[in-house]
């Protein structure tokens, strides 16, 4: 029966620009991280955070997620690589898919601890800033299975059905070749697009969470796991594609309720967590190593030279206002010393008859004893000694 409607699928997933692939799974999984980041940037600055830091911190946390994502696909799908007909090199090639979420986010969880660490910042804020980016990466990078045509669901016959290519379609277990029961249905189920659309879902539904309740100390985080984990296990039982199977379910629906129920018993025992969290970046701590600049160079010469002068300035002041404060202190005695002289040149006259100064005292007369007046106005007349002893003016007796 030949169906009318469907989603078709790409003619093609690689380009080539000369010697240079560019493939759109690539592609998908960048712009993931860069809404990831992006979006985390917005909700860390929303906290209070330091800018910058879930850049510097995807900086560790992106390569080890790769090499988790890529582990986990390669360890729980041995048998495609390391199988009987398996090529073992083809597990480094990242490129033709084959990426699990469980290894990218446990892996990528510990780059992130290692730059949060670095910086000085609470790893559980990080994450809850975090989740609906790496939610929404997850929504975006899910259309790199459809570039590439993998990871459909069974065979369906409706107008979104997804249509795939029959060298594309379900091989053979552990043998090459066309898997007969698939080889004549074209179309099936596409579960990169349910998958793509939950996760916008769960990104939606964190964000108002977290906007409604206050998610902090990892709950954000939390809600994401439980939220995805669910739409997770049931777009699972839809998939076809080879897989471990543990009693009757595949590998990934028994992690999906394994995570699901560590991130409900979270969520209730973290219900009352309440506190500051540490999202600045002590201005002690150091920053990420850049290399020095020559503004930053001549920026640091001209700040010594200005303290340096600054100093050099006040230690040639410190002389000059000590020899100030001597003069100033030396200025009194100048002054009394004008003023003896004008009593000196007064003495001759109150020794020749002139009337001594009124009010000047024994203490301001150089020749205030008694015995010496006396012996100098011999013949004068008799001197009152009473009188001079009290100070006062002593006539000539002329």
């Amino acid at each position: 029966m030949h169906q009318l409607a469907y989603i078709p699928s790409p003619s093609q997933g690689v380009w080539h620009l000369g010697p240079v692939p560019v493939r759109a799974y690539a592609i998908m999984i960048i712009l993931g991280i860069v809404a990831a980041v992006w979006l985390g940037e917005r909700r860390w600055a929303a906290k209070g955070g330091t800018p910058g830091v879930i850049v510097d911190v995807a900086v560790w946390a992106v390569p080890f997620g790769l090499v988790g994502g890529r582990l986990y696909h390669v360890i729980t799908d041995y048998q495609r690589y390391f199988g009987e007909h398996g090529e073992p090199l083809r597990a480094l090639e990242i490129w033709r898919g084959g990426l699990g979420i469980w290894g990218a986010i446990a892996l990528g969880a510990v780059g992130a601890y290692i730059g949060c660490r670095r910086r000085g910042i609470s790893v559980l804020a990080l994450a809850d800033a975090v989740a609906p980016g790496i939610v929404l990466a997850q929504a975006i990078g899910r259309w790199g299975n459809y570039w590439n045509q993998e990871l459909y669901g069974r065979p369906l016959d409706t107008f979104w059905a997804l249509k795939i290519d029959e060298n594309h379609r379900p091989m053979l277990d552990g043998g090459p070749g066309l898997d007969p029961r698939y080889a004549d249905i074209a179309t099936y189920h596409p579960t990169f697009l349910y998958e793509s659309l939950w996760c916008v879902g769960v990104a939606v539904l964190v964000i108002w969470a977290d906007r409604r309740y206050k998610l902090t100390h990892g709950r954000a985080f939390a809600l994401y796991v439980a939220a995805y984990t669910v739409g997770r296990g049931w777009i699972e039982a839809l998939r076809i594609d080879d897989a471990h199977h543990i009693l009757g379910m595949r590998l990934n629906d028994w992690t999906s309720i394994i995570l699901f129920a560590g991130a409900v018993a979270y969520l209730y025992l973290a219900r009352n967590r309440t506190g500051p969290e540490n999202v600045v970046v002590p201005a002690a701590a150091p920053a990420t190593s850049e290399p020095q600049t020559d503004a930053d160079a001549d920026t640091k010469a001209d700040a010594k030279a200005d303290a340096k002068a600054d100093t050099k300035a006040d230690t040639k002041a410190a002389p000059e206002a000590g020899e100030a404060k001597d003069e100033a202190e030396t200025e009194p005695e100048a002054g009394n010393t004008a003023e003896d002289t004008v009593a000196d040149k007064a003495e001759p006259e109150a020794a020749s008859g002139g009337d001594a100064p009124a009010g000047e005292t024994p203490e301001d007369d150089p020749v205030a004893d008694p015995e010496t007046r006396a012996v100098e106005n011999e013949g004068d007349g008799a001197a009152d000694p009473g009188r001079m002893a009290k100070g006062e003016p002593v006539a000539d007796g002329k």
